[in-house]
């Protein structure tokens, strides 16, 4: 039987969440508060439960919607809403248990969790489970032995309490680690976000098809964000300079390695004038159509 684990102290979250377009979607209807904080609420208790992403309590009762209701303190209308979209946009899956009753589901809990570092938390749960059953057992026959007789509770008293000190300095160096491994993961999937995010922008506003993935556009957009720079910083050149040079000679230009460059923030503090560049594009395709 599996029991809430309440050595899970964290989930990792991405950064980027409210970039989501299933959250932005969420965040255009009624009650859109009230159902995103029913998503986190649901991703904390899979992370207490430490079930792979399975919501049924102690291993073996699913959780109902009434069950959870009652559990987050919320409206039973609104939890029942806030499952109907999260299944709908598929972020909960509904499977069949082999008893016939329904199970909530998070998809793909493994790919975004730190699954090791729990699986490691499981392990040391268990055998602290363990030495503390054995202490027990000693205590036991402890208490049957004479007092005047030194036993070995009493001859091995000092040592257990020294081995106790060592397990517990062991444990939190691999509660660091875990901490650290987790951290590193979170933000590699949270800089691939906003890489991706940034591309589809530039690609959307400048009818380009430029790669997220591309080594040499990572590098660029890493560098601006290392100095600070956030996403809004780069839509905002993206589109500046996409208003100034789309249908110009620099239309070239509305590119990764140019628009992330060095120049960077000098793009981001231009001012623009619509003017200027409405008669930029104009005198442009007069120029194209003289030279034809």
């Amino acid at each position: 039987m599996r029991k809430e684990n309440p050595d899970i102290k964290w989930i990792k979250i991405s950064t980027n969440i409210f970039s989501d377009e299933k959250i932005l979607l969420i965040e255009q209807m009624p009650d859109a508060d009230t159902i995103i904080v029913v998503w986190f609420k649901l991703l904390a208790l899979a992370g207490r439960e430490n079930n792979c992403g399975v919501f049924v309590m102690g291993g073996k009762i699913p959780y109902t919607d009434e069950m959870l209701a009652t559990i987050f303190r919320r409206p039973l209308q609104t939890v029942r809403l806030a499952l109907q979209t999260f299944e709908a946009f598929g972020m909960i899956e509904i499977i069949e248990s082999p008893n016939g009753s329904d199970v909530i589901t998070i998809p793909n809990w493994e790919k975004h969790q730190n699954v090791d570092g729990m699986d490691k938390i499981r392990e040391q749960t268990r055998l602290r489970v363990a030495k503390h059953r054995e202490k027990q057992r000693l205590a036991l026959s402890c208490s049957v032995t004479s007092n005047d007789t030194e036993t070995p509770c009493n001859a091995t008293e000092e040592e257990e309490e020294k081995e106790k000190e060592k397990e517990e300095e062991k444990e939190e160096e691999k509660e660091k680690d875990n901490i650290n491994d987790s951290q590193d993961e979170s933000d590699n999937e949270s800089f691939h976000e906003s890489c991706r995010l940034i591309i589809d922008f530039l690609n959307n506003r400048a009818g380009t098809n430029y790669k997220a993935s591309s080594k040499k556009t990572q590098s660029c957009i890493h560098a601006r964000l290392k100095e600070g720079f956030t996403l809004d910083d780069f839509y905002i050149v993206i589109d500046k300079k996409a208003q100034e040079w789309i249908g110009t000679e620099y239309e070239k230009f509305l590119r990764p390695e140019t628009l992330f460059g060095t120049k960077f923030e000098g793009y981001l503090n231009a001012k623009i004038n619509p003017k200027q560049s409405r008669q930029s594009n104009i005198q442009n395709r007069v120029s194209a159509v003289d030279s034809w």
